[in-house]
């Protein structure tokens, strides 16, 4: 088994002094106000059919640095400054290839709070990390060790909706390796009754985390609409309140999809499943939060990268595969399976639990997949913008 090194990030809270507080804030603005002074040059550019890639941008950053009006630039450390103008080059990137939309500008109350430090712009020592532009390190609470001789290449600091601080240090992890090969595959469908079905037949409850916090998140939202609109104090006490009760609820689904993310990819080599639309699922009012509390997107995208980590076999089989309404073991495909049938009768007299019955169908479409090396390739996009909801509607031609 061949050795290699992951690049993986390890996120911690800190808790900063006055005056590193105030730094930080000073240098998330000025961030920010890079980030939308080079979008909107770049913008204009495009507008005249001129091209201005990362190093005009660059160049542009020295000249407003010397003007009066943002000379306050100069006040903070150059490093994240120069590091959103990479990252607004990686959205433009994206955007010539298709992969994302346009850039947009950065809200000062809605986009996120962050800054990005390369190696020249922190020193990292026996465990003590202290930025640029800092007399003190920082003071971070490590709940978890980095791994033994590690060195972070960046490290962002940031700030959430609550209030809370955090500092991710990105590192190379020589314990991520990829795990001894199985035969085991596993079928996995995603519903909300149950969070996931598999294969085996085994059910994990689905635990609605915003549902436990929903009577609490209500009142603090009722006392945040009372309170009158602008930027005075009482507001925004109230507005970190309900921030608070959010991330109290992301931190548990998180949390929960971690532990049984790792479990999924540690027992079995190959996992097998739906390629859902989310984006569009949530769009059906009634089933809007339900779908959104389940974070069917966010357990995706966990297992894929720990897939990737552990030498694991993810398939994702067609949205259109219709594994509710076939029988798995003879193959009839029913006409109809409206959402409130959870169990039904094949006319060969199997007996399906709905939830079971998709899981296995998935299973056998993605070692289909795997055996003959091609198949039904996800779909990112729903023919003729219609709703994909999951397996119950036919496919229709655009």
């Amino acid at each position: 088994m061949t050795t290699r090194c992951v690049k993986r990030a390890f996120k911690y809270r800190f808790y900063p002094t006055d005056a590193q507080a105030a730094e930080l804030s000073r240098t998330f603005g000025c961030v920010r106000k890079v980030y939308n002074l080079a979008l909107a040059s770049r913008t204009e550019a495009w507008a005249r059919q001129e091209r201005v890639n990362y190093n005009a941008t660059s160049a542009m950053l020295t000249a407003w640095k010397k003007t009066e009006e943002l000379a306050y630039l100069s006040e903070v450390s150059s490093v994240p400054l120069q590091q959103t103008l990479r990252h607004l080059q990686t959205a433009f990137t994206n955007f010539f290839s298709k992969r994302a939309k346009y850039p947009r500008f950065k809200s000062r109350k809605k986009s996120r709070k962050s800054a990005e430090y390369t190696t020249s712009g922190f020193r990292f020592r026996d465990g003590r990390l202290t930025l640029a532009k800092m007399s003190e390190p920082l003071d971070i609470v490590w709940s978890r060790p980095l791994p033994e001789d590690a060195q972070p290449s960046t490290v962002t600091v940031s700030q959430d909706a609550a209030g809370r601080w955090f500092v991710s240090l990105l590192v190379e992890d020589p314990a991520v390796q990829p795990l001894p090969a199985g035969g085991r595959a596993v079928g996995i469908d995603v519903g909300l009754d149950h969070l996931l079905t598999l294969s085996t037949g085994e059910k994990i409850a689905n635990p609605r985390h915003e549902r436990r916090d929903r009577t609490r998140l209500a009142k603090a939202q009722r006392t945040l609409a009372k309170k009158a609109r602008g930027d005075g104090a009482n507001r925004a006490k109230a507005r970190r309140k309900v921030a608070k009760i959010h991330a109290r609820i992301a931190d548990r689904r998180r949390d929960g999809l971690h532990k049984l993310t790792t479990r999924l990819v540690r027992e079995n080599q190959t996992l097998v499943i739906e390629d859902l639309t989310v984006r569009n699922m949530v769009k059906n009012r009634s089933l809007a939060r339900a779908i959104s509390d389940a974070a069917w997107s966010e357990f995706r995208s966990m297992l894929e990268y720990k897939a990737a980590w552990y030498g694991r076999d993810v398939i994702a089989v067609d949205r259109w595969f219709p594994s509710s309404r076939l029988c798995h073991a003879c193959g009839t495909l029913q006409d109809k399976m409206p959402l409130h049938v959870r169990t039904w009768t094949c006319d060969c007299g199997t007996t399906h639990d709905r939830d079971v019955n998709a899981a296995k169908n998935l299973l056998a479409a993605g070692l289909a997949v795997s055996a003959c090396g091609a198949g039904v390739r996800p779909q990112r996009r729903t023919p003729g913008g219609q709703s994909a909801m999951k397996q119950e509607t036919p496919r229709r031609e655009p």
